[in-house]
């Protein structure tokens, strides 16, 4: 899967190389994105998935959470070229990370007191998409849709105090990492405002990917890295 999103993204510079003519290179963008990241709901995910319901450590013990903590921030930029005046090419790198707290379910500790424990998930996707301009690159009002790919770098982490209920029910401090990259499909769809050379405007983006988690450290041993971003952008033709 990696293999074959790296070989996509290599397609794109000579994509715009061929069909993009000397006019429409003017139309290259400088795209700035900021807004939320939504990651798929707990009822939506596979039971196979780490973030289903509960959380499952390989040493025992459930781990309980609100899986709406994982909605955060998620910043990028993105540079775009025109292949012509109805279809844009688009180049872009994001960053979201989260941290959740999350309580044992099933034991707390000597003195009553909840056992914590820190839920933590980040992700830079680089994408490569294609945008379908209708109306084209000349209105004051720009609607497009779009689709492509993304390499997703994650990184997913527990770490706090644990039961091992295989040691007598033992609470120990511990951490439990692992990290990857994979590759899944992007829809989006969204608008754009031009103001002179600037613009605004905002999109929606979807996501789909799926990281595998190491078996001796996690069960169970995948996590939905999919999701919908709102993005707000601000760009720069040149």
């Amino acid at each position: 899967m990696l293999r074959r999103g790296l070989v996509f993204l290599s397609v794109i510079p000579l994509v715009m190389g061929v069909f993009v003519s000397p006019p429409v290179l003017a139309q290259q963008t400088l795209n700035f994105f900021v807004g939320g990241f939504v990651p798929r709901s707990l009822s939506a995910r596979d039971t196979s998935d780490v973030l289903f319901q509960d959380s499952f450590l390989a040493s025992g013990g459930s781990l309980v959470f609100n899986s709406v903590d994982f909605r955060g921030p998620t910043v990028g930029g993105e540079y775009i070229v025109g292949l012509n005046d109805r279809l844009d090419a688009g180049l872009s790198i994001g960053f979201y990370s989260r941290s959740v707290h999350a309580i044992d379910a099933d034991f707390e500790n000597p003195d009553g007191s909840d056992i914590v424990s820190t839920l933590a998930l980040r992700m830079v996707p680089i994408t490569a998409t294609f945008r379908f301009l209708p109306l084209g690159h000349h209105d004051a009002f720009e609607p497009y849709i779009g689709a492509g790919v993304a390499i997703v770098n994650w990184r997913y982490t527990e770490s706090g105090d644990f039961v091992d209920t295989s040691n007598n029910n033992n609470i120990f401090t511990g951490s439990f990492k692992a990290s990857g990259t994979e590759v899944g499909p992007v829809i989006l769809g969204g608008v754009r405002v031009p103001i002179g050379s600037a613009g605004i405007g905002g999109e929606i983006r979807y996501q789909r990917a799926t990281g595998k988690l190491p078996a001796d450290q996690f069960a169970p041993t995948t996590i939905d890295l999919g999701g919908v971003s709102y993005l707000f952008t601000i760009s720069k033709r040149f």
